[in-house]
């Protein structure tokens, strides 16, 4: 490091400029900022002391990057043309890196000067479109375009590595890549210059110990707030962050410019709007064990088929973590985080529905209107107006929910995750929530237990089958035989004779087969099944019909030529089949096949069991269906999806 000591041309005063980087420095003495040059030191005018917050950084706040040791040797203030402000912080490393470190919304990016490759010519300002990449910057993953947009030198205090202008005007924009890539153009220099790094946390870079501090200063103080519309009192729960705030006593639109308020409109609710249902000012912790409190709280709405539709948006805020959001629509609840643009993936469709990709779970199109802000109340970090306009574009996986804004100026991407009410009741301690209508673009379905744990007994039953047939052992034939019944002398006589003996062995059932050749006519035999040492006797008839024809060209046939009779099991011993019966041609002689077996599987028992252990996945699928069916008929994509959930969290 070259040290430079001299004194301020503005007010004399001994000003250092530490770092040989280092281009301007601001007098602590008379807020001046002067810059340096190889002749002299040039006075740029006064700038405004920076806006303390509670912000975990300061200026000599040491930290670590790649093994390179870095200090906090500047910070600059930066104002964005639609409300609200971040901080960058000049990081001056051992090593002679230099890097800028900016700060927003409780999100932190690391930077370095990107020289570009010779003759490369990036697209103006004018020229760039939110979502293409920019091609002409060399990077391992692609950078796209998220944002562009003004931005105004507010504040600045130590030492800053280029001619910081106060009250300068200049434009920029912001890229995003994979695995947290950011990168910025600024276009306050010709050419612009390129600054790419990522998005950190505070451990990443050493700084995980640092603390909000508790800072004197403050640009709007809280004691003796009054609204300068009614007079009535006002306070603020981000002081350091709110650029809009609403009286809570007159319902006027303030907005807040460097400490003073200034009455901007009477805000009207619309007539059919629902009333909010947390309280401004709550507090909660959330999953991740992060505590937020609600700060603001926004009426939406979008219009389909001339129906307007509203839902609550709370916005919570936690000074270390930032800001997250709360959407409660149909007294359905999401808990909302912003997420990458460049980790999602919009090249997928299913048939007509498209389909996005983030972190490995696809996402369906549920719903793309213009969302449009009906009422505020609360304070915001951006200029909010009532009757601002966003495209809107919703994709779900239950129970996430994907979702896209795009302005004239920006693209963010958030993922919401579907809380019950059980769950906000809890976080906030609000009771008697009311109850959800309908289902949500992003509910789970709570009634998988039925047709997943419901499967378990069907699979067991097939288990029990496929074992019980080698432990049962197969079917045994214990007699096969074919006897003669003699013609009869007149039609109403009967004719009988017996089999041969067979051995029954005990607890298995008995199937009694027979078979005689009838074609277009009938036999009726009645079998006894004699116990020859007990002389018991089971009967069972036996009806044979078979016809056979022609008509109108087709063959058709019913009945058969055999028929059988099940008996549970008997008592084990010798037995004789006793076959006696009448049939159509009884003039002459009837051949009849008897067959006994035992130990045979019907199967009955088995398909009475399947039958009944399936009723209760029928009843989960037809109810996973309905469930479906309620879900997307909501929704204006409803025809490119058939219903069904390929999400993996789906329950």
């Amino acid at each position: 490091m070259s040290t430079l000591q001299a004194n301020c041309p503005s007010c004399g005063g001994p000003i250092e400029f530490k770092a040989g980087s280092t281009i301007v420095i601001i007098c602590p003495f008379c807020r001046s900022a002067i810059a340096r040059s190889d002749r002299a030191l040039t006075d740029l005018g006064k700038i405004a002391e920076v806006v303390d917050s509670e912000s975990p950084l300061k200026l000599g706040l040491k930290g670590t990057f790649r093994d390179a040791r870095f200090e906090l040797t500047g910070r600059a203030q930066l104002k964005h043309e639609l409300g609200g402000s971040w901080d960058e912080w000049y990081a001056t490393f051992s090593n002679g890196w230099v890097g800028w470190l900016a700060e927003a919304q409780g999100k932190f990016y690391l930077t370095f000067y990107q020289p570009l490759p010779s003759g490369t010519v990036l697209p103006t300002f004018n020229d760039l479109q939110l979502g293409q990449t920019i091609p002409e910057i060399p990077n391992p993953t692609p950078l796209m375009v998220q944002e562009r947009a003004h931005g105004t030198y507010a504040a600045a205090e130590g030492e800053i590595p280029y001619k910081l202008t106060p009250g300068e005007v200049f434009e920029f924009a912001d890229l995003a890549g994979k695995k947290n890539t950011f990168a910025t153009i600024d276009y306050s220099m010709d050419p612009p210059w390129v600054f790419v790094g990522n998005q950190v946390t505070l451990d990443e870079i050493g700084l995980g110990d640092a603390k909000p501090v508790q800072r004197e200063a403050r640009r709007v103080s809280v004691a003796g707030m009054s609204c300068p519309h009614c007079g009535g009192p006002l306070s603020l729960n981000a002081p350091d962050k709110a650029e809009r705030v609403t009286c809570p006593n007159c319902d006027s639109l303030l907005d807040i410019n460097d400490g003073n308020l200034s009455y901007l409109k009477t805000l009207k609710p619309a007539p059919d709007q629902p009333d909010f249902v947390a309280p401004i000012g709550a507090e909660g912790t959330f999953p991740g064990d992060v505590k937020f409190k609600i700060i603001g709280a926004v009426v939406r709405s979008v219009t389909i088929d001339g129906i307007k539709y509203f839902w609550h948006e709370y916005l919570l805020y936690n000074p270390m973590v930032g800001f997250r959001w709360l959407v409660h629509s149909d007294n359905h609840w999401n808990f909302v985080e912003p997420v990458n643009p460049a980790d999602v993936d919009q090249s997928g469709y299913i048939g007509s529905g498209q389909t996005v990709r983030y972190n490995g779970t696809t996402f369906k199109i549920f719903q793309d209107a213009q969302a449009v802000t009906e009422y505020v109340k609360g304070e915001f970090y951006w200029r909010v107006e009532q009757g601002e306009t966003v495209r809107a574009v919703d994709y779900v996986a239950p129970p996430l929910m994907l979702s896209q804004e795009i302005s004239q100026s920006e693209i963010n991407w958030s993922l919401g995750t579907y809380m019950t009410n059980d769950e906000i009741s809890k976080i906030f301690g609000v009771p008697d929530l009311p109850k959800p209508w309908g289902v949500a673009p992003n509910q789970p379905f709570t009634g998988q237990f039925y047709y997943t744990w419901g499967m378990l007994p069907l699979l067991a039953l097939l288990v029990v089958a496929v074992f019980m047939i080698p432990l049962t052992g197969l079917t045994k034939t214990i007699l096969n035989q074919q006897v003669v019944l003699p013609a009869m002398t007149n039609a109403t006589t009967s004719q009988s004779i017996f089999s041969q003996p067979f051995d029954i062995k005990p607890n298995s059932n008995v199937r009694i087969t027979a078979g005689a050749q009838v074609s277009n006519s009938w036999a009726d035999l009645d079998v006894d099944l004699v116990n020859d040492q007990s002389q018991e006797v089971e009967s069972v008839n036996v009806p044979i019909e078979y016809y056979s024809g022609v008509e109108d060209g087709e063959s058709w046939s019913e009945g058969g030529t055999s028929t059988d009779a099940t008996l549970s099991s008997l008592p084990a011993g010798k037995y004789t089949l006793k076959v006696e019966g009448t049939w159509q041609n009884w003039q002459q002689p009837m051949p009849v096949t008897v067959k006994v077996e035992q130990n045979v599987n019907r199967g009955v028992n088995f398909c009475f069991a399947f039958v009944l252990l399936l009723i209760a996945p029928l009843l989960g699928i037809f109810r996973k269906f309905s469930f479906e069916s309620r879900r997307w008929k909501d929704s204006m994509f409803s025809g490119s999806s058939s219903g069904s959930d390929d999400s993996d969290d789906d329950d």
